[in-house]
């Protein structure tokens, strides 16, 4: 099978897709045809070999990623032969055609998903209802989001919206503005202008942050509170010391309970069902798998729009 590998940390050219050994599924295990990789920014930051949070640099030879959906094409013994053609999700895994996975991992997909939108939802879109509820609005709020035109701040948007806040979305450059008053956003707002806080005007409520640095911290003096949930701009530590009345994701007891038996089940089973359901959506960027090294350099480049999705 074809994967993507990294033999050496560095730039995004240090990708290299390869031919490597087939996956047979063994004793209790099936395998999954991937049909959809999600690439994050974690991503590139473990190919330059750091270490970010609880996340270790990898070691290399290393294939990243770690969700993708795709269809169940085969099964090991002791697995029941009705699992064959069923469509997941699983959480591990990466830049792909095949992956090994035991029936615990496999989140089914429901009907009216298709598997680009289910990588988009697997962990972008249970981050953003997780913030959403810590962000704990309604009717009457001013929710700032910053990167509104990414793939969280995008559901943001639309969350915050279907709760009936009025919200300010950042983004750079009008194409993406674009995209954050296609999301619902009330307003939008170009955060690479100089004096872009003076140009939200309004009260601001809260803020909703995952780029940290000067844009959160401008954020947090516009806003009474908010939740910090990443630090995109590589400014500062991810969870780190955060102003009066700003939770942090990463502290919060949601984070908890992704770790508890099911917990994390429950939270994708949410995200998956409001983005089947049309309630969200998330535009996705593709590129085929054997452009991976283009995809990281675009993310790193903020060129990218939503989810990026490697397609075998």
């Amino acid at each position: 099978m074809r994967a993507i590998r990294l033999h050496e940390y560095g730039p995004a050219g240090n990708l290299r897709l390869e031919e490597v050994p087939d996956l047979v599924p063994g004793d209790g295990e099936v395998r999954v045809r991937i049909s959809a990789v999600g690439v994050q920014l974690l991503d590139t930051w473990l190919r330059a070999g750091r270490q970010v949070g609880p996340h270790p640099a990898p070691s290399l030879p290393a294939v990243l990623g770690g969700e993708v959906a795709g269809v169940v094409d085969a099964v090991g013994a002791g697995m029941p032969e009705d699992l064959l053609g069923r469509r997941v999700a699983v959480g591990h895994g990466g830049y792909a055609e095949y992956v090994l996975a035991r029936p615990d991992d496999l989140y089914p997909l429901p009907d009216g998903l298709g598997e680009e939108k289910a990588v988009a939802m697997l962990n972008t879109g249970v981050t953003a209802h997780a913030v959403w509820d810590l962000a704990d609005a309604g009717p009457g709020d001013v929710v700032l989001v910053t990167a509104a035109a990414g793939g969280i701040g995008g559901l943001l948007v639309q969350l915050a919206k279907a709760a009936g806040a009025t919200v300010v979305g950042l983004a750079g450059g009008e194409e993406k503005l674009k995209l954050v008053r296609d999301a619902g956003a009330d307003i939008a707002v170009d955060y690479r202008e100089p004096g872009w806080a003076e140009r939200v005007g309004t009260t601001v409520t809260v803020a909703l942050d995952g780029v940290g640095g000067a844009i959160a911290a401008d954020a947090w003096a516009l806003a009474e509170r908010g939740v910090s949930f990443g630090a995109a701009s590589e400014q500062g530590d991810i969870g780190g010391e955060l102003p009066e009345g700003v939770r942090s994701l990463f502290t919060s007891p949601v984070m908890a309970e992704f770790g508890e038996p099911g917990g994390f089940r429950r939270h994708v089973a949410r995200a998956f069902a409001a983005a089947a359901e049309g309630r969200v959506d998330m535009p996705v960027t593709t590129y085929p798998l054997g452009e991976a090294a283009e995809a990281h350099r675009a993310m790193e480049n903020r060129e990218t729009t939503g989810k990026v999705v490697l397609v075998p």
